[in-house]
């Protein structure tokens, strides 16, 4: 019974070093794929945030506002 057991156990073990060994080797496969059809869509370019000068307050200021408008309501 312990020898099914460690069978069991050996074979179990087996197939999942299996599927991680399989999982890696598709990944790096697709990896080089996609990257040589990388050049087709161009990059986008970084987002620049808002100015500091747009902003209303600062935080802490914000933060103060929703308080009191939270206690008065």
């Amino acid at each position: 019974m312990i020898g099914q057991g460690i069978v069991l156990m050996l074979a179990g073990m087996g197939i999942v070093y299996l599927f991680l060994l399989v999982l890696i080797l598709v990944t790096t496969v697709s990896m080089k794929g996609i990257a040589r059809f990388d050049g087709i869509l161009p990059q986008d370019a970084p987002k620049k945030k808002p100015a500091a000068a747009a902003k209303a307050g600062s935080d802490d200021e914000n933060v103060a506002l929703a308080i009191a408008v939270a206690l008065n309501a």
